[in-house]
């Protein structure tokens, strides 16, 4: 049984940083690709960052790039997002998932989803 658990979210302020964190279980650290999305209330949920299996490949969405950085350590079967100089715009539940891709994260279905952690910016 796979078990996906995000931690990590919080209530910051403009400019602050947060770093969460994606526990994996039941799957394989060597076999899949990892993501990262969100979504605000009222809003779809949208792709923010993906990291493939050994960590080689990653890709974010435009309006994060150079301020968040997607990590794994698959020795313990865990994903990071780094989220620095955060905005209020950033303010949303964050999920991570496991991808059967390698390759267009944005587009991949989502094979697992955990339950999320939620992240708000104050301006």
């Amino acid at each position: 049984q796979v078990h996906l658990a995000e931690s990590g979210g919080g209530l910051v302020q403009t400019g602050e940083s947060l770093r969460l964190s994606c526990a994996a279980s039941g799957v394989s650290a060597s076999s899949y690709t990892i993501a990262w999305f969100r979504q605000a209330p009222g809003k779809d949920r949208e792709y923010v960052a993906g990291i493939g299996w050994r960590g080689e490949r990653t890709d974010y969405m435009d309006s994060v790039k150079g301020r968040f950085t997607i990590t794994r350590d698959t020795s313990k079967n865990t994903a990071y997002l780094q989220m620095n100089n955060l905005k209020s715009e950033d303010s949303a539940d964050y999920y991570c998932a496991v991808l059967p891709c390698r390759t267009n994260y944005a587009r991949c279905p989502v094979e697992y989803w955990g339950t999320g952690t939620l992240v708000s910016v104050s301006s």
